[in-house]
């Protein structure tokens, strides 16, 4: 079964004990606790701002109120850390779900920085937008769950103008809470969507990025304010996550069991190898960027990944990736630096699903490209089958927003044999 898995190795260093509990808080994904909707600052002491970062000598007074922080926090949460720890699941999806609706219940707003958990406080995020919208005076505070900190968003709005002042917090190897930055910026851009995102984006001047772009640092966020249903969102980190829009075609273009079209079979194999057999890919680019490595796989291991995971004959493989009978191997050349594709790119979001009458389920997909400005840069519909004792069968992906052409700009379709040499000569194998 393929599944993401939350988790952080720091955690398993830490033994138990009240002092070392409040260093597993601070290190765990819980940076979001320390906040202050408008309204709950009776709470927690505030923690004050700075435009720079602290310097050393700055340090002792920040520490104290970090340490004021994780006090008051640790009092409300305690038993969820001890019982973390008890399972080893401190930093775990299921930990940070608790955490959240625990600070929900104590009238805090909080959302993690990979959208993978409702957002609490989503009617005080609502209400501030309408105000927005209305031109009327608002504020509003919103916290970003990070692994190892938490941003802190303070919002104003003034006349339908939204000024944001970030804040990045994170904790030091000593468990101390540091503001490493505060920066302040109109936002440029601010949109509701109608997938429930808040988008906003502005820039700020950063000296030392200025000095390389002669422009402003811009900075784009994307949150997740509606709830999903928590059955999309679990078929999605488990089959479609996992996956994702790099190095692959599996979600960027049409085609099903009876005509697989343009899905490339050499990034399937890439792709799915590490999840069958539990280990990377033996079969690696050449360190040197210059020279292109080629291998011979045997039949057994390059259909095997493949037939897993699809319902597919071997003529079609072989009809679609290279087949040398005489060796009964498949040619294969791994992706190398002419290839390549950047990381800032859109992620997967199932919105809804159905169940259907021949076991299999359809899944309704949504891009969310933040850095793009968008909550839907593309949608398509992509139909599993569960098997047995956790396996999954892709049947089918069809692109359906927009019509027509649709922009992938990231990706990269593996070199054709001919580009391939003209790139690198002869093939030699590895």
């Amino acid at each position: 079964m393929l599944e993401l898995v939350y988790n952080d190795a720091e955690f398993g260093k830490i033994q138990a004990g009240k002092t070392v509990m409040k260093k597993i808080f601070l290190w765990a994904v819980i940076g979001i606790a320390v906040l202050a909707m408008a309204g709950c600052g009776e709470k927690l002491p505030e923690l004050p701002d700075s435009e720079i970062i602290p310097e050393e000598d700055e340090a002792q007074s920040c520490d104290e109120s970090a340490f004021k922080y994780a006090e008051a926090i640790e009092a409300a949460c305690l038993d969820i850390f001890e019982d973390a720890a008890k399972a080893n699941t401190l930093g775990s999806l299921e930990t940070k779900r608790r955490i959240i609706a625990r600070l929900g219940e104590n009238g805090y707003a909080a959302v993690d920085n990979d959208n993978q958990i409702d957002m609490t406080g989503a009617e005080q995020v609502k209400a501030f937008c309408r105000a927005v919208d209305e031109k009327e005076n608002a504020r509003l505070t919103i916290m970003e769950v990070g692994g190892m900190g938490f941003r802190k968003f303070d919002l104003a709005a003034a006349e339908g103008i939204v000024t944001v002042t970030r804040g990045y917090y994170q904790y030091d190897p000593e468990g101390y809470l540091l503001n490493r930055s505060t920066v302040t910026y109109p936002a440029d851009l601010w949109e509701y969507t109608e997938e429930g995102y808040l988008i906003f984006e502005g820039s700020y001047f950063f000296s030392e990025n200025f000095v390389l772009t002669l422009g402003d640092t811009p900075e784009r966020t994307a949150l997740r304010v509606l709830p999903l249903d928590e059955g999309s969102r679990e078929l999605n980190r488990k089959y479609i996550l996992p996956i994702g829009y790099s190095r692959n075609n599996l979600f960027l273009c049409n085609w099903n069991e009876e005509d697989y079209g343009d899905l490339d079979f050499y990034d399937i194999f890439e792709r799915f190898y590490p999840v069958l057999y539990g280990q990377p890919v033996p079969y690696t680019a050449d360190e040197n960027a210059g020279i292109g490595a080629v291998y011979q796989v045997p039949e057994d291991i390059f259909e095997k990944v493949i037939m897993t995971y699809f319902r597919v004959d071997k003529e079609v493989i072989r009809s679609k990736a290279k087949y040398i009978s005489e060796c009964a191997a498949y040619e294969y050349r791994p992706r190398g630096f002419y290839e390549a594709e950047p990381s800032e790119i859109p992620y997967p979001e199932v919105v809804s699903y159905m169940e259907n009458r021949d076991g299999t389920i359809t899944l309704f997909i949504n891009a969310v490209y933040p850095d793009g400005n968008t909550s839907r840069l593309y949608s398509h519909k992509t139909v599993i089958r569960l098997l047995d004792e956790g396996g999954i069968q892709y049947v089918s992906n069809q692109m359906i927003f927009p019509e027509g052409d649709y922009d992938i700009w990231w990706h990269s379709d593996r070199l054709s044999e001919e580009e391939w040499q003209d790139v690198y000569g002869e093939a030699v194998i590895q």
